[in-house]
């Protein structure tokens, strides 16, 4: 487990939300808890709607909608359940050990969500089924679409990279959808470019069911997303690690060859003879 239980903190928030349908606003706010979960606690309401970009009355009116009678209840409940302070180990070496350190937590609560493989062979079995398969990924996402798209393409006959955006981003979600696709993979991972979200959205009004991995159940993209498959984001250094997203990009990339196991070994050894004739491995 995680050392003295530091990464457990934002479950424990989370846990709030379980059952409960926010509105888009609402999700922003408990996004910005669950980011500061340590901390949020000890947070005022004027400094929650801050952080989260909305008004004080809406966060007023996400406390309701929690169930307390404003927002000084909720936060005794968040310091009930998630008691700021971070252990000695946490707190052990210098910075970037920590970052390196607080990634391995996020890789450990990754772990723990994996135990229910359902959702993960729900979007194995979807994502196998599209034909073509876009996968979205923009701005600091795209390097993780262009990943996941070179190893799925050698068990998927046509997985097709959306990292670029603009007015063509629409018209190739729209192509994929006329060529037969039914679901599109998101990799939506902070800060959130506007003209994911926007894809999101024409890609629901498209027809296509879309599976996203992002840093959060409540992030953004929860609003138009069917499957939400989330892994944490680290925030240890100038620029985000992405260890757990790109982790969880695998796990549901073999989701996709579970789903189809006879075509991906057929794939997997058509792919492996013409290597060895091309000659295209050292070893």
């Amino acid at each position: 487990m995680n050392e003295g239980g530091v990464a457990a903190a934002p479950d424990r928030v989370l846990d709030l939300f379980h059952g409960v349908r926010l509105t888009p606003t609402q999700r922003r706010i408990a996004h910005c808890l669950v980011q500061h979960a340590a901390a949020a606690a000890y947070l005022s309401a004027a400094e929650v709607a801050e952080l989260a970009g909305v008004s004080q009355p809406s966060v007023t009116r996400f406390a309701v909608a929690l169930g307390h009678d404003g927002y000084p209840a909720l936060r005794r409940r968040l310091r009930e359940i998630a008691p700021a302070g971070v252990p000695d180990g946490g707190r052990a070496g210098n910075e970037l050990q920590r970052a390196v350190r607080a990634e391995m937590g996020n890789l450990d609560r990754l772990a723990g969500e994996l135990g229910d493989r359902e959702r993960i062979a729900e979007a194995g079995r979807l994502l196998a089924a599209s034909r073509p398969l876009p996968v979205l990924g923009l701005r600091a996402a795209a390097p993780l679409a262009a990943y996941f798209a070179y190893f799925a393409a050698k068990v998927h006959p046509d997985v097709r990279v959306l990292d670029d955006g603009g007015s063509l981003l629409t018209d190739r979600l729209e192509q994929a959808a006329a060529a037969g696709a039914t679901t599109l993979l998101a990799l939506v991972l902070p800060r959130y470019p506007r003209e994911t979200l926007d894809a999101l959205r024409e890609a629901r009004d498209a027809g296509l069911t879309v599976v996203a991995i992002t840093d959060s159940p409540v992030s953004p993209a929860a609003e138009y997303a069917e499957l939400v498959l989330p892994a944490a984001v680290g925030t240890g250094l100038v620029f985000d690690l992405h260890t757990a997203p790109m982790t969880l990009a695998m796990v549901v990339l073999q989701a996709i060859c579970d789903a189809t196991p006879a075509e991906t070994q057929a794939r997997l050894e058509a792919f492996e003879s013409s290597a060895a004739r091309r000659q295209l491995f050292l070893g």
